[in-house]
């Protein structure tokens, strides 16, 4: 090897450091701009609501203005903020596990018998994705109401509909990287088609059905659009629905429980996002590939 060749190398590994360290330095920053809106959110949440009102927002909690879980308390009690927590607990979970279902069966379907309505079907779907919500929301409340889908045990069948287009879209992708010959194989022993796609086909699934799960709850679960037109909002408030409440006449706002309330809300998100997160880029870049 000659010295120039060495020469050459080193550059190239010298300027592929730099750059890595630049890229380091710039995704740090981007991190903390994200997290900072959370870690407000935290510190107003401790606050009393004069020292919100008066003082910088971004301020830590002095020994004056800390409340400890004041917040908490008061906005649990007064919007009946554990009811709100279990409409929208069963809303997600429902509308998600409904999705994934029913959406995995449609990627597979679509993947493994090809033809014109199998192809019209995966258009449609993706189709679905790009047309805004704002266009179909006053058909779609009174369709509601006429079919009864207004209590939050039914809405997840009008969720599924607003959520098929992606997860149709990361199911189909991701099935066709896989090898039929493994279908085939079990075809051959006897197995029909629930049981080829329960006992074959759906554990293969897992990082993409983890991915959409993920996706879907954090879209389902901080709706507040949706909700507030099909649902009763004197007999049903999910928690987006309940925290409007804090805003009182004359554009009175109170800031401490709205925090508090707001801290609770995005608590679950970020658990289950931390617990997940490994399986989110290798599902998406596996619904991408072939599709």
């Amino acid at each position: 090897m000659t010295k120039a060749k060495v020469y050459h190398d080193g550059a190239v590994s010298g300027a592929r450091r730099a750059v890595d360290a630049v890229m380091t330095v710039l995704l740090a920053a981007l991190c903390i701009v994200w997290i900072y809106p959370v870690f407000l959110i935290l510190i107003n949440s401790l606050k009393a609501e004069t020292a919100i009102s008066t003082t910088s927002v971004f301020e830590l909690p002095t020994a004056a203005s800390f409340v400890g879980l004041g917040n908490y308390i008061y906005g649990i009690t007064k919007l009946n903020f554990l009811s709100s927590f279990c409409y929208s607990l069963i809303i997600t979970v429902t509308s998600v596990v409904l999705i994934l279902l029913c959406c995995s069966m449609c990627g597979w379907y679509i993947t493994r018998v090809p033809g014109i309505f199998s192809q019209a079907m995966y258009l449609l779907c993706v189709f679905s994705m790009v047309v805004p919500f704002q266009m179909v929301m006053f058909t779609l409340s009174k369709t509601a109401d006429s079919l009864r889908l207004n209590t939050p045990f039914n809405i997840a069948i009008i969720y599924l509909g607003f959520g098929a287009g992606l997860a149709v879209f990361m199911f189909t992708g991701f099935m066709k990287s896989v090898p039929i010959a493994v279908e085939e194989a079990a075809m051959i022993d006897g197995c029909n088609a629930l049981q080829i796609f329960f006992r074959i086909v759906f554990p293969i699934l897992k990082p993409t059905m983890i991915s959409t799960a993920i996706l879907e709850t954090m879209w389902v679960w901080n709706d507040y659009l949706l909700p507030t037109l099909v649902l009763d909002i004197k007999k049903y408030r999910t928690i987006p629905m309940a925290i409007q409440y804090f805003r009182g006449s004359y554009g009175k706002v109170e800031m401490g429980p709205m925090m508090a309330c707001i801290m609770i809300t995005v608590l679950p998100i970020i658990i289950m996002y931390l617990f997940c997160q490994k399986y989110i880029i290798e599902g998406v870049i596996a619904g991408a590939v072939k599709g």
